[in-house]
């Protein structure tokens, strides 16, 4: 094995992804994008899947971005520059993506419309294709009329809305109680993920989602449930997930 690889795998053969995560996350503050190459390209080299690849390193080091700017130890330069760098790597990888045979399952993807929520929604959305889903990724700045007429003309089995805005939060349970009021897709169900849905703990339910998964690789178990929501303690909630999405808000969120 050559010296600069010998970081890539422990003792027992499998891969050093905490060291990766911390090479690569070094790098990527750095705005260095031929660094970020010249790792990921090395972690390929050792035979990691690029499925692995999307879910123990894209996307916890796209978390830890995100905390960094939340937690005021990166401008709004840094984190564009990085989440660019991450996305532009991460559709490079995209053909690496093994094809699944088809589930006969259909899903659409939509989110906020800021970059490092897109990157998220897109990654869900090659997952998803990776594991045999017919996937219509829209990203974000959809309005809800246009979503829920395609919804309609697709019958799709789960709406996948990710990376919510705590403002954003009462146009998320606005979407959902139309499309359910007017029965435009009965046998559909409703997922969340991301944003402030992975920040206020029982807000997916209180909205009346069906589904909720912090991470892409849960999210790909989890939309395989039967789950439907329970929706008859949602009005009981509203009044501690409003508290929460207020100050939120009030911080900048």
């Amino acid at each position: 094995m050559q010296p600069q690889r010998q970081w890539a795998k422990t003792k027992a053969g499998k891969m050093d992804f905490e060291h990766i995560k911390a090479r690569y996350l070094d790098k990527l503050l750095q705005g260095d994008r031929l660094g970020c190459r010249q790792v990921l390209g090395e972690a390929l080299q050792t035979g990691t899947p690029a499925t692995t690849t999307y879910t123990s390193l894209f996307w916890p080091i796209m978390t830890a971005v995100e905390t960094l700017y939340r937690e005021h130890r990166i401008d709004r330069a840094t984190e564009h520059m990085a989440t660019r760098i991450n996305r532009t790597l991460v559709d490079q990888l995209q053909s690496k993506l093994p094809c699944s045979e088809p589930r006969g399952l259909k899903m659409i993807i939509t989110c906020a419309d800021d970059e490092p929520e897109e990157l998220g929604a897109q990654m869900c959305a090659d997952l998803f294709e990776s594991d045999g889903w017919a996937v219509r990724f829209l990203g974000g700045g959809i309005p809800n009329d246009e979503i829920i007429q395609m919804a309609g003309e697709m019958q799709c089995d789960i709406l996948f809305i990710y990376g919510t805005k705590p403002s954003g939060a009462p146009a998320v349970r606005q979407l959902i109680d139309t499309i359910r009021n007017i029965n435009a897709c009965p046998e559909m169900r409703f997922m969340l993920s991301g944003g402030v849905f992975n920040r206020a703990e029982g807000l997916w339910e209180e909205i009346g989602a069906d589904l909720f998964a912090p991470t892409a690789k849960e999210a790909l178990e989890v939309a395989l449930t039967d789950q439907r929501a329970d929706l008859s303690g949602r009005r009981n909630r509203r009044s501690g997930n409003k508290a929460n999405i207020e100050e939120e808000v009030a911080v900048g969120g």
